[in-house]
C-alpha cells in the first residue's frame, strides 16, 4: 500500500487495519430485518369552523359536534397508538358563524390566526389539504390565513401572517398563467417512532410519511366569481400520478392522499367531483376521504348508524364498507364538524431495507364520540374552549344584532321533505324580488327585454339532516305577546346556510323545468306499494342540498311527485297560472351560483344559460328582503307549498327521519300525511310514519 505521507504512522496503521479487516463494524442505528412498526393515521376532515360544540344558529350547545370533542377521541387515539400523525382532509374555515364573522363581518388581520387554526397548531397537527370550502372567501383570504405566497399577480404576497404551524398541500390545482402549485403539492414528514425488534426489544426509527392534497375541480364553477382565469383543477389521478413516484424517489415510506371527495364508481375522467376511488391505482398506501359528510367504513361502536346509501351501493369487489379498503387501500371518512375521528392502524415490518405495509394486519376506524359503549357521549377537552374564548364572544354578539322585522310563525326544515316550505318560501320570494328588480331597473337591452317572461326562483332545505338529527333549520317565532323580540343576523343564515353563494339567473324552457325537477326528486327512493317492509322514503340524507324546491308568486306554479316511479319519471302535472308548462315555454329562474354554474349536474344547467351573476350573496339577499318586510307573516310568507305527492296506498310502513319530538310541528302545519313519531335510530334520528294516500 502506498504510504499516505500526511498521516502519523499510527493513524496510517490503524487504517490500514480498517481497509484489510474482512468485517465492517456494525452501524448501532440499522433497522434490523423483520422490525415491527405500528403506526397509526389520525383523520378529520369538514370541520366547517365547529370548533366548539354548539350551534351559533340556535344559540345553544350541542354535543354532538365540535373539535373541542374531537380533541379528547384525539387524545384516547395517541394513548393507543404513540406512533401517530394527525392529518386534516380540508374545508375547516366555513360553515358556521364563527366563520363568516372571521372572514366577512370582521376579517381576522394578518397579526391574528383563524380560530380553527389556533386549536389545530394546538393539537399538534402534522399536516392537513385543502377542501374546496376553503375558496369561497377568496384568494386574498385564503392566501393570508395560510400565510402561503401563491405566485399570482393579483393576489397579495403575504408578511409572515398567523397561520398554521403544519403543511398544507394541494396538489391539483395551479395557477392559470404559471402553471405551478399554489400550494405545496406535497411534503414529507419525517417522524422518529418507536419500533420492536426481532428480539422484542425496542429502537427509535425514522419514518417518512408523504402527504399529497385534493380537491374537487368544480371549485372552479362553485368559486367562479373568485378562482376564473386565475386557477386551473388538474384531475385527481394525473396528479397522484406525477407526485407519488416523486415522494418515493425523495425516500417517502408511506404515501398518504388527502382527498377532499367522496367515492364514485362511475368511469373515470379529470373532472369528477368524487373521484378518490381513482387514487388508488397510483401507489399510494393510504386514502383520506372527505366531502361527503359520510362515515366510511361502518362505525364499530355499539348501535352504530347504517352505511349511508350511496356508500352501500358501491361495488363490494372495490369498496368495503366494513374493513374500510377501496380497491384494497385503507381508507376512511371522518364524517364532519369534528363528530368523527379517522383512524387507520397499519402494521409495518422492516424487510430488504425498507419498510413494508403488512395490509392483512391493517384496521380502520372511524371513531364517534360514543366510541366507548354506544351511548355516553365523550366530555370536551377543557383546554379548548379557552383559546378562542373572544372570538367565539364577539361571534355571539354579531349572532344576535337585530334584524328589525317579527315573524308569526315557525320557519323550519324538519318536514321539507313531505311539503313543509315555511324554511323555503322566504327564500325564493326574496330571490324572485331581487331578481326582478335587476331586469326592470336593468339598462340592458337584453334583459329588459325579459320583462315579460315569469321569474320563479328554486331553493333547497341546506339544514335538514344532512348532518345528524340537529341539523334542521328551526327560526322560531318571534313576535309573542308582550315579548316583541325581532329576527337577528343569524337567523338568515340559518334560513340559508351558505354565506359564499351569490345570487344568480338562469333563463330556461319548460323542458329544462321539468329535467330540473326530476333530478331534485332522485332524492326519493322508489317506494313499491305493495311491498311490507318498512321503506325509506329518503334514503340518504348526503346530497339533500340538491332538493331544489321551485316557488312562483302567488303560488302560480304546481306540480306533483310520483315516488311510486323510477328516477326520471316522477314529476306530473306540471302547471303555472293553471296551464300545462310545454317544453318551449319560456322561464327565468332566480338561483345560486353554485346550481346555475353546474353544480349538481341537473341537465342543461352548466352556466350556459345563465342571464344575471349577481355580487350580492344569498344569504344578503335573504337577509336584505327580511329586514324590508317589517313583519314575516305565515299567510304571505310561509304557506305557498307548490309541490305535492300523487297520492298512493302502500301496504307497508314509510317512514321519514327527521328531528325527535317534532310530530307537533307537522300537526300545527297540517301536515296530516305525517302520521305518528317512531323509535329512534342509530343516528338519533326519528321515523315518522308518512301516510302517502294524504
Amino acid at each position: 500500500m502506498k504510504k499516505l505521507s500526511w498521516l502519523t504512522p499510527v493513524t496510517a496503521l490503524a487504517l490500514t487495519a480498517c481497509s484489510s479487516s474482512t468485517t465492517p463494524i456494525a452501524d448501532p442505528n440499522a433497522v434490523p430485518e423483520g422490525t415491527i412498526l405500528k403506526v397509526a393515521l389520525l383523520e378529520t376532515t369538514d370541520i366547517h369552523q365547529n370548533v366548539l360544540s354548539y350551534d351559533y344558529y340556535g344559540l345553544k350547545a350541542d354535543t354532538s359536534l365540535g373539535l373541542e370533542r374531537t380533541a379528547t377521541l384525539i387524545s384516547a387515539a395517541r394513548a393507543e397508538n404513540p406512533n401517530n400523525l394527525l392529518l386534516d382532509d380540508g374545508d375547516a374555515i366555513q360553515g358556521t358563524l364563527l366563520g363568516d364573522y372571521q372572514a366577512l363581518a370582521a376579517p381576522v388581520t394578518c397579526s391574528g390566526t383563524l380560530a380553527v387554526y389556533k386549536v389545530m397548531n394546538a393539537l399538534k397537527y402534522d399536516g392537513a389539504s385543502t377542501g374546496n370550502h376553503e375558496f369561497n372567501y377568496g384568494l386574498n383570504f385564503l392566501s393570508q390565513i395560510t400565510n402561503t405566497d401563491f405566485g399570482l399577480a393579483d393576489v397579495s404576497k403575504p408578511n409572515n401572517c398567523g397561520a398554521p404551524n403544519f403543511p398544507v398541500v394541494l396538489s391539483n390545482v395551479v395557477g392559470a398563467s404559471t402553471q405551478k402549485p399554489i400550494f405545496n403539492p406535497y411534503s414529507l414528514i419525517t417522524k422518529q417512532f418507536t419500533a420492536t425488534k426481532p428480539d422484542g426489544s425496542n429502537m427509535t426509527v425514522k419514518l417518512n410519511v408523504g402527504i399529497m392534497g385534493f380537491v374537487p375541480p368544480q371549485i372552479m364553477d362553485w368559486d367562479q366569481k373568485s378562482l376564473a382565469g386565475k386557477l386551473v383543477v388538474n384531475g385527481v389521478q394525473e396528479s397522484a400520478n406525477k407526485y407519488v413516484p416523486e415522494l418515493r424517489g425523495k425516500g417517502a415510506d408511506l404515501v398518504v392522499a388527502l382527498s377532499h371527495g367522496g367515492l364514485d364508481a362511475s368511469p373515470y375522467s379529470p373532472k369528477m367531483e368524487n373521484g378518490s376511488l381513482y387514487l388508488t391505482s397510483t401507489g399510494i398506501d393510504a386514502l383520506m376521504l372527505g366531502h361527503a359528510h359520510l362515515i366510511f367504513p361502518k362505525g364499530k361502536e355499539v348501535g352504530a348508524p347504517a352505511i349511508d346509501a350511496s356508500l352501500a351501493a358501491l361495488p363490494t369487489a372495490q369498496v368495503d364498507t366494513v374493513k374500510g379498503l377501496v380497491n384494497g387501500v385503507p381508507a376512511v371518512m371522518a364524517q364532519s364538524w369534528g363528530r368523527r375521528l379517522g383512524i387507520i392502524q397499519m402494521t409495518l415490518k422492516y424487510q430488504s431495507g425498507k419498510w413494508v405495509v403488512q395490509k392483512d394486519l391493517t384496521n380502520v376506524e372511524a371513531r364517534g364520540f360514543k366510541y366507548k359503549d354506544g351511548t355516553t357521549i365523550i366530555d370536551a377537552d377543557a383546554s379548548i374552549a379557552p383559546l378562542i374564548d373572544t372570538e367565539h364572544k364577539a361571534t355571539l354578539n354579531y349572532a344576535t344584532q337585530p334584524l328589525g322585522t317579527t315573524t308569526d310563525f315557525e320557519m323550519s326544515a324538519y318536514f321539507s321533505l313531505v311539503g313543509d316550505v315555511t324554511a323555503i318560501q322566504i327564500v325564493n320570494q326574496a330571490q324572485i324580488d331581487y331578481v326582478k328588480t335587476f331586469i326592470n331597473n336593468s339598462t340592458d337591452a337584453t334583459l329588459a327585454s325579459y320583462k315579460s317572461i315569469p321569474v320563479i326562483s328554486c331553493s333547497a332545505p341546506f339544514k335538514a339532516g344532512r348532518n345528524g338529527p340537529t341539523d334542521f333549520t328551526d327560526v322560531a317565532p318571534t313576535a309573542t305577546p308582550g315579548t316583541p323580540v325581532g329576527l337577528q343576523v343569524r337567523n338568515p343564515g340559518d334560513l340559508y346556510l351558505y354565506g359564499n353563494n351569490n345570487l344568480q339567473a338562469v333563463k330556461i324552457k319548460g323542458s329544462d323545468l321539468k329535467n330540473w325537477l326530476e333530478t331534485a326528486a332522485k332524492q326519493f327512493g322508489q317506494i313499491d306499494p305493495a311491498m311490507t317492509a318498512e321503506q325509506d322514503l329518503v334514503p340518504s340524507y348526503s346530497t339533500i342540498y340538491n332538493y331544489d324546491v321551485f316557488y312562483a308568486e302567488n303560488n302560480a306554479l304546481k306540480y306533483q311527485i310520483d315516488v311510486t316511479q323510477a328516477p326520471g319519471k316522477r314529476i306530473v302535472n306540471l302547471t303555472y297560472a293553471g296551464k300545462a308548462i310545454a317544453d318551449g315555454d319560456d322561464f327565468i329562474v332566480a338561483t345560486n351560483d353554485y346550481r346555475a354554474g353546474g353544480g349538481g349536474n341537473f341537465p342543461g344547467i352548466d352556466g350556459s344559460k345563465t342571464i344575471i351573476k349577481s355580487p350580492d350573496a344569498n344569504q344578503a339577499v335573504v337577509s336584505d328582503f327580511v329586514k324590508k318586510q317589517g313583519k314575516i307573516t305565515s299567510a304571505a310568507n310561509g304557506l305557498g307549498q307548490s309541490w305535492s305527492f300523487v297520492k298512493v296506498t302502500t301496504q307497508g310502513p314509510v317512514i321519514l327521519r327527521s328531528a325527535p319530538g317534532k310530530l307537533a310541528v307537522a300537526q300545527t302545519l297540517g301536515l296530516s300525511r305525517v302520521k305518528s313519531e317512531g323509535a329512534l335510530d342509530a343516528s338519533g334520528f326519528a321515523k315518522y310514519a308518512i301516510d302517502l294516500s294524504k
